[in-house]
């Protein structure tokens, strides 16, 4: 039987943080190891650009019809989520080397990525469930660690071409699937918080019924104009720097590369100052503020970039830093607002609609890049716009400490 953390040392639940925020960024390296394998694997496999797309859409599928299946069955908030976060863990990990080991081709791999996807749907919402049970006063914050370290994981391919290290795809996909058991022994270990509460019965209807609750369809609905922007943006992040440097005079992939790190990868220093600007603040303020900066950067970086290239490299900076920090501000907001036996549920559906709006987005936007150029950011304005008009719309009551 799992017992927690606090529970067996006696420590206090905020120590328990950093070793979620870990288990975390372990159990999600199932999602971006294909892309630090891809290179790699695009010479082994000889694949087209569009065959190296398909795995990466597997895994994006895999997850929204994951995170479907457990919001219509209440999973996380049925079962046990330490339990669940574990299982999902070793599902996907073993998923993760089949397509290592046992894939000979494109449509097996596709398989074997696209149920790494479900997996991960027990993992990043799931893992989000079980720091509410943890730290249900300071959620703001403590979720500002976990996305930071999402935004962390994501960047790490950037940071690996960089390097120039590449190592056998086989190695890497293997090393993540390593690191997701290890994720989910963390987890199980911990065990969810005392601020654990149990859906009593399946109920089929409140992936819907949530949405009813004023202060979660605000908080919801702001979430969905955060992921049209956030993920285009991201998979634009190579173009982004690019095109600054090359306003500055600076035609080098490897500083692309480096400029794309650190353009996802500061976002986890937005992620976590929000965090901590949250518990004073409050998330709705955190949120507000950082859908305002990310929008007027979608709206001056066109304009700047002929202004000046180096103050466009730097806006990129304060974009970077923005463009994720309202992440954890969202969830939190939308926990505190569903019924406490299904924050799982609440959370799960907001994923699962979340990323599929990004397909839309990141579709749109990559394919009239190549016809607009950088103005096409201006498509993704509206998603922020939509936040800050939904966050100002409603004053739902929040504690101090958000």
């Amino acid at each position: 039987m799992t017992r927690s953390f606090a529970n067996q040392s006696g420590a206090t639940t905020q120590l328990v943080l950093p070793g979620l925020v870990i288990a975390q960024l372990f159990g999600t390296s199932l999602w971006f190891s294909s892309s630090a394998a891809m290179p790699s694997l695009i010479r082994s496999w000889s694949l087209s650009r569009a065959d190296a797309g398909l795995l990466v859409s597997a895994v994006q599928a895999g997850f929204i019809v994951g995170t479907l299946l457990f919001a219509l069955t209440n999973i996380a908030d049925r079962l046990s989520a330490s339990r669940v976060f574990f299982a999902s863990a070793c599902a996907g990990a073993a998923c993760n080397a089949l397509f290592a080991y046992a894939a000979t081709g494109i449509p097996d791999a596709l398989v074997y990525r696209f149920l790494t996807g479900v997996s991960l749907a027990g993992i990043y919402p799931v893992g989000m469930k079980i720091v509410v049970s943890w730290m249900p006063g300071a959620l703001g914050n403590a979720l500002g660690w976990l996305v930071g370290a999402l935004s962390l994981g994501s960047a790490a391919p950037f940071l690996l071409a960089w390097l120039g290290a590449e190592l056998p795809w086989q190695t890497v996909l293997s090393g993540s699937s390593v690191l997701a058991v290890l994720s989910g022994v963390m987890v199980l270990w911990n065990g969810s918080g005392p601020h654990h509460v149990p859906a009593r019965k399946t109920d089929l209807r409140m992936m819907f019924r949530v949405f009813a609750i004023p202060a979660y369809r605000r908080a919801a609905l702001g979430y969905f104009g955060h992921m049209w922007e956030l993920y285009a943006v991201w998979v634009l992040s190579p173009s982004l720097v690019r095109a600054g440097l090359l306003a500055a005079g600076v035609d080098d992939p490897r500083a692309v590369s480096l400029g794309a790190f650190l353009f996802i990868g500061i976002g986890a220093v937005g992620c976590v100052g929000g965090g901590f600007l949250s518990q004073r603040w409050g998330s709705r303020r955190v949120a507000g503020w950082a859908m305002t900066v990310s929008g007027a950067s979608c709206l001056c970086a066109p304009w700047l970039i002929g202004v000046s290239p180096g103050l466009y490299l730097i806006l990129l900076a304060i974009w970077g830093a923005a463009v994720v920090a309202d992440s954890p501000q969202f969830s939190a907001l939308s926990a505190r607002a569903c019924p406490p036996d299904y924050v799982g549920t609440a959370l799960t559906i907001q994923n699962c609609a979340g990323f599929a709006i990004t397909i839309v987005s990141i579709e749109l936007t990559t394919r009239l890049w190549q016809v607009w150029g950088l103005p096409v950011v201006w498509l993704l304005a509206p998603g922020p716009l939509l936040g800050v008009v939904l966050l100002s719309w409603g004053r739902d009551a929040e504690p101090a400490t958000a």
